[in-house]
């Protein structure tokens, strides 16, 4: 399904449309403040193994981020974050930033990797995040990756949906995409490591 949603004024009923549709198990795509992701209810093993193949990833080796509503989710699914490092992500999200930190005993088993660690995302953006906020849970986020050699990314939701329609349940229209991903920050050892350069400019928020 390709589901139209404004990006500024989501309507309440597709957006429940959406949880449903996650509640059961499904998969989705859906547009953030950087590209476009793919993902499931963060709490479904079924639908997490889903995501990992359609990537062609072992789910025992995926290292998917989630998408929070805001940082109260933090003391759910990660071990204390310290006073400084809960500053810098205040100060940058919800934002162009993916945060790892050492991953919480709350975090469901097929989430968790060898390094124990867990990507932390608030996009900038309002359509996963009142998903996130209607669903009462995170949902996982990878980023939908165009297979061109020389183009990253997918911009184009019609574009999207043509490659994905049979894969996963619905594709979110919401409007062109951005073609740079997040930035991520490891935070996990104590110190601010840049492990991909995105849009985010870590400068700016330290």
């Amino acid at each position: 399904m390709l589901l139209e949603i404004h990006p500024d004024t989501p309507d309440t009923r597709k957006v429940k449309i959406v949880c449903e549709c996650l509640d059961d198990g499904g998969t989705i795509i859906y547009p953030t403040d950087t590209v476009y992701g793919m993902g499931c209810d963060v709490s479904n093993a079924k639908a997490f193994q889903k995501v990992a193949q359609l990537k062609n990833i072992k789910p025992d080796k995926a290292q998917f981020s989630i998408i929070c509503y805001d940082l109260s989710h933090l003391s759910s699914y990660t071990r204390h974050v310290d006073n400084v490092t809960f500053k810098v992500m205040k100060r940058a999200l919800p934002g162009p930033f993916t945060f790892i930190l050492q991953a919480g005993s709350n975090l469901p088993k097929h989430f968790k990797n060898k390094k124990k660690t867990i990507g932390i995302r608030i996009p900038d953006h309002l359509i996963p995040r009142t998903i996130v906020q209607e669903l009462g849970r995170p949902i996982v986020t990878t980023s939908v990756h165009d297979d061109d050699e020389i183009i990253d990314y997918t911009t184009d939701p019609y574009e999207i949906h043509q490659k994905f329609k049979d894969k996963v349940d619905i594709v979110i229209d919401a409007g062109f995409g951005q073609n740079r991903a997040s930035t991520v920050v490891d935070c996990s050892n104590g110190t601010y490591e840049v492990v991909r350069q995105g849009i985010g400019r870590l400068e700016d928020i330290l």
